[in-house]
């Protein structure tokens, strides 16, 4: 539990109306993106394609704004904003649902229960062909969850949905044909400009790579569940374009806080959220790269877990 001191922090941080600075980046984005994909493809259509990256992951960033509401008060609003779907692969109904689930922070890193978990049941992974688990230990590499995390996040976030819709799970096609809708505008956006189809889909998967940079070790086997989301004192570029959700235990134990105020609550009582995630913390990205880049931080079956929990 967060102590009385942060919860009057927090309430002072809290936003009372519309955050016009927030509307303003989620307009920025939308705007700089189209200049993107109008202008720079006659200048280097590399360079289009990272910039399209860095976009959609920020638009991501955005979107996880959005859903704990932000910036506007009304839910229909914020995600009328985030329609547009600029990393491409994901419905925005989709992700606000898991998101949400994955904020139960009692079954935090659950195999089953945390639907943002990296974590497999043990007695699953002992019956993975090899083959398998190789790819699941590459991908527990900062390395590996860049470049195939994405593409694996996406085979099970299909596949678990695939098997909600049949199960008739309400709201599932209808946030997918949502999607489409949303995605099929994107397309046409970009049929109008110089960039071909493939940069704009080659720099969503790019976008949605720098986000992994962010979840590869948010949250760590641990007894507490406040033990197991980190905190990364980073102030460079990485973590404004998570928003300063590096500062991860802070948005977990206030979720309602927006982006731009989860430094100051930090700073404000940082002893008090380093004994809360019982010190899981690093000071940068970069250290972060150092550690990590081709280790695993965990192993890939889940080591405290149990089928009795």
């Amino acid at each position: 539990m967060s102590d009385p001191q942060q919860e009057i922090d927090c309430g002072m941080m809290m936003p009372r109306g519309v955050e016009w600075g927030t509307l303003g980046l989620i307009l920025a984005c939308y705007a700089l993106w189209l200049l993107v994909l109008t202008l720079l493809p006659d200048l280097s259509l590399s360079l289009t394609v990272l910039c399209l990256g860095i976009l959609a992951a920020l638009h991501s960033s955005l979107t996880h704004e959005a859903l704990h509401g932000h910036p506007f008060r009304n839910r229909l609003l914020n995600e009328a904003l985030l329609f547009l779907p600029l990393t491409l692969f994901i419905p925005y109904g989709r992700f606000r649902d898991t998101h949400l689930a994955h904020h139960r922070d009692e079954r935090l890193t659950d195999p089953y229960d945390d639907p943002e978990s990296n974590f497999q049941d043990p007695e699953i992974w002992a019956q993975m062909p090899g083959w398998r688990r190789g790819v699941l230990r590459l991908n527990n590499t900062l390395l590996g969850r860049v470049l195939l995390g994405p593409l694996l996040g996406q085979i099970c976030f299909i596949a678990e949905d695939w098997r909600l819709a049949r199960a008739g799970e309400a709201g599932v096609m209808r946030d997918w044909a949502l999607h489409g809708l949303g995605l099929a505008l994107v397309v046409w956006i970009t049929l109008a400009t110089a960039t071909p189809i493939w940069a704009l889909c080659l720099g969503a998967y790019i976008g949605l790579g720098l986000v992994k940079i962010r979840t590869f070790l948010e949250h760590r086997a641990h007894q507490d569940c406040h033990g197991r989301t980190v905190v990364i004192e980073d102030r460079g570029p990485l973590a404004w374009l998570f928003l300063h959700n590096n500062l991860h235990v802070v948005h977990h134990l206030h979720p309602g806080v927006p982006w731009h105020a989860l430094p100051r609550l930090y700073r404000k009582n940082r002893d008090s959220y380093l004994q809360s995630n019982q010190g899981y913390h690093y000071h940068s990205y970069g250290e972060v790269f150092a550690r990590y880049l081709l280790r695993s931080k965990d192993p890939v079956p889940h080591p405290l877990w149990s089928s009795k929990d």
